[in-house]
């Protein structure tokens, strides 16, 4: 019978975790930040093509392709780690943020305006506010690519976590505890995405919406 060591299972988990919370924390106050600021921009800029290719074409390269110009400008360790994540969380909480912020009904917009709200209470009041819903709809979508792309990091210049032991594993042809590996990867990937959606409904339980 395989030899499997809990301890350093628990350590290789407990290192993505970290990765990964770290990366989507700095890209949910940095994604929701710029998206918001994005949608007080003038109309006028706004609809500028070159505008919009400098907002959405960075979105488009996988999270990976960046990894060897993280590991050029980080090197290899925690940092390149916490970058790749970022990159990954970055754009789906960042996109969200702001066409939720260009959804909010213009009703609420001059209720807020007519209080005589402004300036940064009228972001935080109205804007932000009306916009959670969907900025927690980029923030699983976040995760769930923060986590694919911490994995994919570990894989690639890793010297722990959940990644570099199935790349290991791989090279020791130990299958067993690559798929020990991989089941894991799934099980603590859907509950961060259940931790989201239960905090979800702490924050905002006035919106309904439909979860899968």
């Amino acid at each position: 019978m395989e030899y499997y060591d809990f301890a350093l299972i628990f350590t290789n988990c407990f290192f993505s975790i970290k990765r990964v919370v770290v990366g989507v924390l700095a890209a949910v106050v940095l994604g929701i930040t710029a998206g918001l600021l994005r949608s007080r921009l003038p109309v006028p800029i706004k609809s500028n093509r070159l505008i919009k290719l400098l907002f959405e074409a960075p979105k488009f390269p996988p999270p990976i392709a960046w990894i060897p110009f993280v590991i050029l400008f980080f090197g290899i360790g925690e940092i390149s780690a916490y970058v790749i994540v970022f990159i990954g969380a970055f754009s789906p909480i960042f996109t969200n943020a702001y066409e939720g912020a260009e959804s909010v009904p213009l009703a609420l917009r001059n209720a807020g305006r007519s209080l005589e709200i402004s300036g940064i209470k009228y972001l935080y009041s109205i804007i932000f506010m009306a916009s959670l819903p969907q900025i927690f709809t980029g923030i699983r979508v976040g995760v769930s690519m923060g986590w694919m792309s911490v994995i994919a990091a570990e894989m690639i210049s890793g010297q722990s976590g959940l990644g570099y032991s199935i790349q290991l594993n791989r090279l020791n042809m130990q299958y067993d505890l690559m798929t020990v590996d991989i089941v894991l990867i799934g099980l603590i990937g859907f509950l961060l995405f259940e931790g989201i959606i239960f905090l979800q409904k702490r924050l905002i339980p006035w919106h309904e919406e439909t979860m899968s």
